[in-house]
């Protein structure tokens, strides 16, 4: 089977501790199944995960419809985006804008440089994943000293399986005036378009 669908319920934050992971099988099958993971700090839920898993099969002859890929990460130069956001996760990161980011809109490509859990060999599904949420973060349209913009949720829709350790993330992203905001990605690989993501954002201005 393949994945084809991950979704992100973020029920809260989590420190630097020990968490438990728990996986439970909602629809199984032989060619469809579906999936439910939770991550649980201190009996505390802090984000819930459903993949829909669907059986591999050879569709070459009817595959079509990609959009043109986006420049390689080799023609791209680094971007500083510590000097938007703080943090270890930002600073692990090689981030490559195709063009200096824009409010609202960016394409870019961005890797990892450590390892998703330290010495263990990751699938390229799980680091591909692992870097999909960056997309809310690389096209800022107001400044987080200013303004809170978190998502509560990522959805991850895929038709091909990534493959290698770029992500290529063309992001928008739109702020609504009632405190609602989405951030919309068509998600890459070096080989071409893989899938779209969708964030919804909280939008709230930071007390003076």
């Amino acid at each position: 089977m393949v994945t084809s669908r991950i979704s992100f319920d973020i029920l809260g934050t989590v420190g630097i501790e020990e968490f438990d992971v728990r996986v439970d099988v909602l629809r199984a099958g032989r060619t469809i199944e579906l999936l439910e993971a939770t991550g649980d700090a201190n009996g505390r839920p802090f984000v819930r995960a459903r993949a829909w898993r669907l059986q591999r099969d050879d569709t070459t002859p009817v595959a079509g419809g990609q959009p043109e890929r986006p420049l390689p990460p080799d023609g791209a130069a680094p971007w500083p985006l510590t000097s938007v956001w703080g943090g270890g996760y930002i600073a692990s990161l090689d981030f490559r804008p195709l063009d200096p980011p824009q409010p609202g809109r960016t394409t870019a490509w961005v890797r990892s440089r450590v390892d998703l859990v330290a010495g263990e060999e990751a699938s390229a599904l799980a680091r591909f994943v692992a870097l999909v949420d960056t997309a809310n973060g690389i096209a800022v349209r107001v400044s987080p000293k200013a303004w809170f913009f978190p998502n509560v949720d990522l959805s991850v829709h895929l038709y091909r399986q990534p493959a290698g350790a770029w992500v290529g993330l063309d992001t928008t992203v739109v702020f609504g005036p009632h405190g609602q905001g989405v951030t919309s990605t068509t998600l890459h690989d070096e080989e071409g378009q893989v899938g779209t993501a969708e964030q919804t954002l909280t939008i709230r201005r930071i007390p003076t």
